[in-house]
């Protein structure tokens, strides 16, 4: 179910085009993602690398940068540790990158999803000792790490944190206590007392910032760090975090240097997933080549990612990106055959009605759990759980919806799991199997979402009849660009479009083709990527099947649907085309 809501925010949207050479169209979209200062509706345009934050307001950051100075002149072995995930690769692969540029004694360990599970372990920090490893520097995880990292301290290890995932915290009477583990420093903007200006950094790009200021340490020059800016805008785009402030101009920046990217890896990826001709978008990043990466540390070893980012040799990296492309495929089709068993298993158990929905997988693949738990987030539009068998216990993942802070959920169920961690979004965590019915029983007690928690809301930027549709508005908004979390694609509507043919494309008749027509007698190509059965349910339930059919024939039928859409250029044969792509219909 939806409900459908246009987005009213004011402002003088003439005036603001005036100023900043901008369709009124575009202003009114900047104003609905609540940019309302000048100043910052000139950064979200234009804003460049320069206007990043400086490393050193980042708690801790001095004391980071001390420690690892003295491990780099004293030659002491430091060891990377970093998450399985894009995001932790990608900040191993910067800080193992940027390190070696300093003339460190530096190595790295990305845990085994199966055997080590996410972040620090014993094993780690003891192997670590025994392999004569004085520093352990930790990215994309570390800040729920309290007893291994004491651990760690008593072999006599040095410890430094640099992670972005939220503070493990008790409820006391005076409020949040927060728990910290007992590192040499720890760099995370998270912590309630660091007052660095952006929090929602991803792990690669707080990552980055370590190195930023240890390249300003050894007087390295900047166009050297930028170089690393197209790494993090991977991780950036696919952990999720707001694409606004400076997430959005490291995405905007990594862009342009992907385009062109001299990392032998990354242009054999592109190449097997056929970008090479293509303008890469945040879309690409979100949707191809982050998913490869990620493919690694689901069905193999994330490490054989992070080896494609290292290769240096032509034949192996294009081998390379060739395998770690099929693990995509293979990854693929494991997770529609996961989607099927859930939704099998929550329609037939009847735990559907659920506010929270938990599903017991056993047989699933547990790096699967996650993807899986996002899917079924779409089709129900309610927080899930994926839990899956491991070696030892329970694993699962999470994934939320609007106005449910998945983390803070769990925190409240915390004497039933093992181990947890993650954001409002998402999640992770072990438990025991004999606590995962009282976990069920317990995510849902207290739940506080409501029945309209529970409805999707779609947010209507613009009313706008398709014949305002301009090749240069559309042109234009790629200013708005890129787009994600917190910047989503624009979402324009129009009442009343009517179907005049339908065709389905597509070897795997999964592309939607109409010609549609609106008030003022304009006639213009849509497309539809969604549910096709579903949309044919929905015509013959309101206009019968013999509509469905003669849409299907060209012929001329009554069928109006109001259609949130996004405008696009169709190139075909040298041909543009002007045509719109329906994302919601009603």
């Amino acid at each position: 179910m939806q409900k459908w809501f246009l987005q009213a925010k004011r402002a003088d949207f003439n005036g603001i085009g005036a100023k900043f050479h901008i369709d009124p169209v575009l202003a009114r979209i900047i104003r609905n993602r609540d940019i309302i200062e000048e100043k910052d509706i000139e950064n979200y345009l234009y804003g460049t690398k320069e206007g990043l934050f400086s490393p050193k307001l980042l708690k801790d950051m001095d004391k980071a940068v001390k420690m690892v100075t003295e491990g780099i002149k004293q030659q002491k072995r430091i060891r990377i540790i970093s998450d399985y995930d894009v995001d932790g690769v990608i900040s191993n692969y910067v800080l193992l990158k940027g390190l070696k540029r300093l003339g460190a004694q530096v190595d790295y360990q990305i845990p085994d999803r199966m055997k080590d599970g996410y972040g620090l372990n014993k094993n780690i920090i003891k192997k670590a000792k025994e392999d004569g490893i004085d520093m352990i520097l930790t990215c994309d995880n570390g800040i729920a790490a309290t007893e291994e990292i004491k651990y760690g301290k008593e072999l006599g290890l040095t410890i430094v944190v640099t992670d972005h995932h939220d503070v493990l915290f008790e409820e006391t009477e005076e409020g949040k206590n927060y728990i910290l583990p007992e590192a040499d420093a720890i760099v995370n903007p998270k912590q309630a007392d660091c007052t660095y200006p952006t929090k929602t950094l991803c792990g690669a790009a707080v990552a980055y910032k370590l190195m930023e200021a240890l390249y300003s340490q050894f007087q390295i020059e900047a166009k050297e760090l930028h170089e690393l800016l197209e790494y993090v805008a991977i991780a950036t785009v696919c952990d999720v975090v707001d694409l606004l402030g400076e997430n959005r101009i490291i995405v905007k920046e990594g862009l342009k240097r992907l385009q062109s990217t001299k990392n032998l890896g990354l242009q054999k990826l592109i190449l097997a997933n056929h970008l090479e001709n293509k303008k890469l978008t945040s879309y690409h990043l979100g949707f191809v080549i982050g998913p490869c990466l990620n493919a690694c540390g689901r069905l193999e070893s994330a490490e054989l990612g992070l080896k494609l980012l290292l290769e240096e040799d032509e034949k192996e990296a294009e081998q390379l990106a060739q395998e770690i492309t099929s693990l995509n495929a293979e990854r693929k089709d494991m997770t529609k055959k996961g989607v099927e068993q859930a939704i099998r298993f929550l329609e037939t158990k009847g735990e559907k009605e659920h506010t929270v929905l938990v599903v017991y997988l056993p047989e699933c693949h547990e790096s699967l759990a996650g993807i899986i738990a996002g899917r079924l987030r779409e089709y129900y539009y309610k927080p899930v759980f994926v839990i899956t068998k491991a070696k030892e216990g329970l694993k699962g993942s999470g994934r939320s919806i609007e106005g449910y802070h998945m983390f803070e959920e769990l925190c409240e169920c915390k004497e039933l799991l093992e181990k947890f961690g993650g954001h409002p979004m998402a999640a992770g965590l072990s438990l025991k199997e004999e606590n995962l019915q009282p976990f069920i029983e317990k995510i849902n007690r207290v739940s506080t979402l409501t029945e309209e928690d529970l409805i999707e809301k779609v947010l209507i930027d613009v009313p706008m009849p398709i014949d305002y549709i301009t090749e240069d508005l559309i042109e234009s908004m790629s200013l708005l660009e890129p787009f994600g979390k917190a910047n989503p694609k624009p979402v324009f509507a129009e009442k009343g479009l009517k179907l005049l043919f339908a065709r389905i494309l597509g070897e795997q008749r999964n592309v939607l083709k109409l010609q549609v027509e609106n008030a003022a007698r304009v006639k213009m190509e849509a497309m539809f990527f969604g549910d096709i059965e579903a949309w044919e349910s929905y015509i013959k339930e309101k206009y019968g099947e013999n509509v469905l059919q003669g849409l299907y024939e060209g012929k001329n039928t009554n069928v109006e649907l109001d259609v949130t859409y996004y405008p696009d250029i169709n190139e075909y044969n040298g041909q543009r085309k002007i045509q719109i792509i329906i994302q919601n219909y009603r």
